[in-house]
């Protein structure tokens, strides 16, 4: 897969977009799609994976749902502090810059929507440079504001213009929850390509629910393949 490490070498993985483009759960599905790719390649090694919910900007979804789920798989989960809580604003733990640091650990970071959520992670922008790294732009083409490459761009480039950390391609997220079908995927991904051709980055990889994924796959399209296409288990709850 383009847009991911293949050197044996640990990175930090960003995941920026507009609000409600499911980054969150992009983040944490792509958290355990590393975790089965060192199995695959790699087995019986020690690979650490750390994911860390920097969404401080929106309390709508949170990474702090899917704590169990990712550390069933060993990867490690850091949250804010309150996560889940009625507090306004949660703070960032301290381990979080740590983690960052450590190159020890392949570390996926669910960045908060739009630029102000870039803006979040501007503290840690130099510790993110010193190390390989991907700032990936999650894409939903069926979410108001991003229906189109035209309009994606919009936001893409406010992100973009925030950002310390250029970005290292686009993810295909298109979905209408369980209205989707593999045509809406199909055409997320074109669009996506649009808008990766006007801003010079390519499509990294496509997501797709875990109940498409082999029929996704059956297509046997080049673009959706088991190594550029990412099933998503739902893991996050809206909480209200």
């Amino acid at each position: 897969m383009s847009g991911i490490d293949g050197g044996g070498n640990t990175a930090v993985y960003l995941f920026t977009g507009h609000y409600g483009s499911g980054k969150t759960e992009a983040a944490v599905n792509f958290a355990r799609f590393l975790r089965k790719r060192y199995d695959r390649t790699d087995p019986g090694a020690e690979h650490r994976i750390a994911l860390l919910d920097m969404d401080i900007v929106n309390p709508f979804f949170r990474s702090a749902d899917a704590e169990e789920f990712l550390r069933d798989l060993d990867i490690r989960v850091e949250v804010p502090l309150y996560a889940n809580t009625n507090v306004d604003m949660p703070s960032l733990p301290a381990s979080m810059g740590a983690l960052i640091r450590d190159r020890s650990y392949d570390v996926v970071i669910d960045v908060g929507g739009d630029d102000m959520g870039a803006r979040a992670v501007g503290c840690y922008s130099e510790d993110i440079l010193a190390r390989k790294n991907f700032r990936y732009f999650v894409l939903n083409m069926r979410r108001p504001f991003t229906e189109t490459a035209e309009a994606a761009t919009k936001i893409f480039d406010e992100i973009d213009a925030v950002s310390k950390v250029p970005c290292a391609g686009i993810v295909n997220n298109t979905n209408l929850l369980d209205e989707t079908g593999t045509g809406h995927i199909i055409e997320g991904y074109k669009e996506a390509l649009r808008l990766g051709r006007a801003r010079s980055v390519p499509v990294v990889f496509s997501t797709v629910s875990e109940e498409l994924y082999d029929e996704l796959i059956a297509l046997q399209l080049p673009e959706f393949t088991s190594e550029n296409t990412v099933p998503l288990r739902r893991t996050v709850r809206r909480l209200f």
